[in-house]
């Protein structure tokens, strides 16, 4: 095994740190881990992770929450927040974060998970918003982060990148009591130009933001970059939500839900102003205004039309630099309301507008109904009723073409431990949403026809039990499909033990799809199946994680995969350590397989692995008093089965990547 120099200046910072007192690690991203764990996507498509980063560091006294407050939180459904308040209203108040396990319906994982992001203060101190407060107790933070690769990739090599090899970022937040957030933000991936060429203002990325909650009659004021789910997303959602189960959690919101753009994502936000008002005790109305640029690919016609509007924000190239901004998007609309004794009623507006044409290929099978035009209208109405043993919530909308949505979910208590969910969705092929989003197998609000089965469990105090089933129909053919009448199933299993310091997971998931056969002159089964077992348990001052992952594919040929890991932690006085050591082997990229990593703050790791080799990393952490924290990490891949890694411009010309990242974290 190669020793790398990243290692080894790690371990000699480790050696010669100061001697100050640890403080306890937070390990709410391991509780959040086991929660998307199977859906399997990389730190880009979780965007829930920035936001609870936010609140995990600025938690929120339960005992004084409002239904508002709990809300901010995107892993809680409303049956939760419900029976939460309930038993707050019922008890007065919470005395420890204990108390979370004796509510049924958060079950330990949720319970858990949400100890991380409250605390149990004094039910009656003082939680109004003063400016002298504000400037007293407000809480500063600067953020500076810098990934440095020890490799070189094609586009370096060739001249082809317009910028450098690192990728760095910095961000600014201040927030008082959770009422009052304003944030800067700027980001640099390896290769765009840095205060050079289009960037000759700095950052590739910068974004500003403030956002103003719970304040008499006004609910949620955004100003800047912010985020925004109204009804139940087939109209308009470009929240938070990652992966079915996310979703799952979200579907029981109605209301409009307002949130600043704290990532660094440079797509799926809203630019401009937004704001949710409290007309009375039973109504609420939101409205926004949004006018942003976005990146487009052109299309070379004598219109200047668009095929797609890009959101992967890479800017690295002459021809990814043509594509940045080159788009006006107008966006605007509103959501009303109306809540009372468990019922509610709420109708949605959007009014979407492009300065150039769009104009998909829509001579591909796939993209034949894909949006088209300068000038896009949606309408939406949801509804619902949530009661103690049940609920109940639905939408239903169209768009400018007249083409239908709709969805609907039940969820029933059938005892304080057991919950039984049924989502029933029908998207037409026509239909067309630019930022519709929300609960589909093939991930967009558009063709297709599904029914999801789930149950979730706590057996008792150390068992717990999720499954679902999910069957899909799409009328249409979807991309790698030549013919119509495709459908897919998705079935989900995991089960939990936990006792003291010892938590045991097992999950499986099995997923068919079909495709496109070799000849492509019929459809075929592409049966993918999953398993994981996990294991955290704690050792005197160490806490490791033991897990084995299982991957099989089958679409006319077979695909075998897996990966063996262990990770340790421990605290060495002011130094948190952790490492971890992973070996994987799969046939191809069909049987990859994903595993949680423990990275930096802000980023959340979950990468795939495919072919054969094994990957090592290590992280440190020193606290530094009250205001500055270090982090440092050293990650490696090693493979045995090639001599270059990757492709295109992003080729590495070795068998071995390795990555070092530095962080510096200032709290005033």
């Amino acid at each position: 095994m190669k020793i790398h120099i990243g290692h080894i200046v790690l371990v000699i910072a480790l050696l010669t740190a100061p001697k100050v007192n640890a403080q306890q690690e937070q390990r709410w991203e391991d509780c959040y881990a086991e929660v998307i764990a199977i859906e399997g996507k990389d730190e880009e498509e979780i965007p829930d992770y920035e936001l609870l980063c936010q609140l995990a560091n600025h938690p929120i006294n339960i005992n004084t929450a409002t239904k508002e407050d709990l809300e901010q939180l995107p892993f809680l459904n409303n049956q939760q927040i419900e029976d939460i308040m309930e038993y707050l209203y019922r008890y007065h108040s919470l005395r420890s974060v204990g108390e979370l396990y004796m509510i049924p319906s958060l079950g330990n994982a949720y319970a858990r998970l949400l100890s991380y992001f409250i605390t149990t203060g004094k039910p009656n101190e003082n939680n109004r918003f003063s400016w002298q407060d504000m400037l007293h107790y407000g809480r500063h933070k600067v953020i500076a982060t810098l990934n440095i690769p020890t490799y070189q990739r094609r586009g370096f090599s060739e001249g082809k990148y317009l910028g450098g090899p690192l990728k760095h970022w910095l961000r600014y937040t201040f927030n008082y009591a959770n009422r009052l957030e304003i944030g800067l933000v700027g980001a640099q991936d390896a290769g765009e130009p840095f205060f050079k060429r289009q960037n000759k203002t700095g950052y590739d990325y910068h974004s500003f933001y403030l956002m103003l909650r719970n304040q008499g009659s006004l609910k949620a004021l955004a100003v800047g970059r912010y985020r925004l789910r109204m009804g139940m997303g087939l109209v308009m959602n470009c929240d938070y939500g990652f992966g079915k189960q996310m979703l799952l959690q979200a579907l029981d919101r109605s209301s409009a839900t307002v949130r600043p753009h704290s990532s660094r994502s440079e797509g799926n936000y809203l630019q401009g102003v937004a704001a949710t008002f409290k007309l009375n005790k039973a109504m609420e109305a939101t409205a926004f205004l949004s006018y942003r640029k976005v990146d487009a690919t052109l299309r070379h016609d004598s219109l200047g039309s668009i095929s797609a509007i890009l959101t992967n924000g890479y800017h690295r190239t002459e021809t990814e630099m043509e594509h940045k901004h080159n788009t006006w998007q107008l966006a605007t609309g509103g959501h009303l309301r109306y809540f009372n004794n468990g019922f509610h009623a709420g109708a949605t507006a959007l009014y979407t507008a492009l300065s150039r044409e769009l104009r998909p290929h829509t001579t591909q099978l796939y993209k034949r109904w894909a949006a088209t035009g300068t000038r896009f209208y949606n309408l939406g109405i949801d509804y619902g009723y949530t009661g103690h043993r049940f609920s109940l919530n639905g939408e239903v909308a169209t768009d400018n073409h007249q083409a239908f949505a709709t969805i609907n979910k039940i969820s029933i208590n059938m005892a304080s431990n057991l919950q039984l969910s049924a989502i029933q969705r029908f998207y037409a092929y026509k239909y067309n949403g630019l930022f519709a989003r929300s609960f589909a197998d093939a991930g967009a609000v558009q063709d297709e026809s599904g029914l999801y089965l789930g149950l979730n469990w706590n057996i008792n105090r150390a068992f717990s039990l999720f499954a679902y089933g999910d069957y899909a129909y799409f009328a249409w053919p979807k991309y790698g499909q030549s013919f119509a009448g495709a459908h897919a199933l998705d079935g989900f299993l995991q089960l939990n033990y936990q006792h003291k310091k010892t938590l045991l997971t097992a999950q499986y998931r099995t997923r068919c799809r079909q495709r496109d056969n070799k000849e492509k002159d019929m459809l075929i089964n592409r049966n993918e199946h999953r398993g994981r077992i996990k294991a955290d348990y704690v050792l005197g001052s160490w806490q490791l994680r033991t897990q084995a992952n299982l991957t099989y594919a089958l679409q006319e040929s077979g695909s075998l995969g897996y990966m063996l890991s262990q990770s340790i932690l421990r605290h060495y006085k002011c130094i948190i350590v952790s490492a971890s050591l992973g070996y994987f082997h799969t046939q191809d990229y069909s049987s990859r397989v994903y595993t949680y990593e423990r990275g930096m703050l802000y980023d959340f790791s979950f990468p795939c692995f495919f072919g054969h080799g094994i990957r090592y990393s290590m992280t440190a952490r020193s606290d530094l008093g009250r205001h500055l924290t270090l982090i440092a990490k050293a990650g490696t891949t090693d493979y045995f089965d090639r001599s270059v890694i990757g492709s295109g411009l992003q080729e590495i010309a070795h068998s071995s990547q390795t990555d070092i990242q530095l962080q510096a974290i200032v709290k005033l």
